[in-house]
């Protein structure tokens, strides 16, 4: 199954701040998640924002937030963002088909997050090189279990393309210029 811009959303879970010197490789995940943002924003994909108990852990980090409608941005306790009734609304008053998840940290809120999409039926994209853990081995862990709940294990290149579709178009030319050289 193909990622269709017009049938998915992308789900930036917590890449909050004061986690981020914790999280294994955590600049290279704010760089890829950057882009992957960047990208959703020109072709018109919703981006929805989490944010785990903000009080203690701060706030989204401010390389992504110029990127981000502040009405998209969803705090919550809850682990996963679909046991947070808000995010949960959020998310299904778009009524995406298909979720495209990314964030921290993959075997806590990520994790469970995709578990509880899952449950609702969605096709769930986790973006590989858009996730990490403060431990390797735990984010290896996580998408091996993602993996066996029939969950979809994608690069952000992977999930460009497939928005885009095809080349020649005069979004591929720009998006091209930007993004992928």
């Amino acid at each position: 199954m193909l990622i269709h811009p017009d049938k998915s959303c992308l789900l930036v879970v917590d890449i909050q701040d004061r986690l981020i010197p914790a999280i294994h490789e955590g600049d290279t995940l704010i760089d890829n998640a950057h882009w992957l943002i960047s990208i959703a924003n020109e072709l018109d994909v919703p981006v929805l924002t989490s944010e785990q108990y903000p009080q203690g852990l701060g706030h989204t980090s401010e390389r992504l937030l110029p990127l981000l409608k502040p009405e998209n941005i969803l705090q919550k306790t809850w682990f996963s963002c679909m046991a947070e009734p808000a995010c949960n609304d959020a998310i299904n008053s778009l009524r995406p088909d298909q979720v495209i998840v990314i964030g921290m940290e993959a075997h806590v809120c990520v994790l469970q997050t995709v578990i509880q999409l899952k449950q609702q039926a969605r096709a769930v994209f986790v973006v590989e090189d858009c996730i990490s853990s403060r431990n390797p081995a735990d984010k290896a862990a996580a998408i091996e279990r993602m993996r066996s709940l029939g969950v979809h294990i994608v690069t952000r290149e992977m999930v460009a393309f497939e928005w885009l579709q095809k080349a020649g178009t005069e979004q591929f030319r720009q998006i091209s210029k930007q993004y992928l050289r």
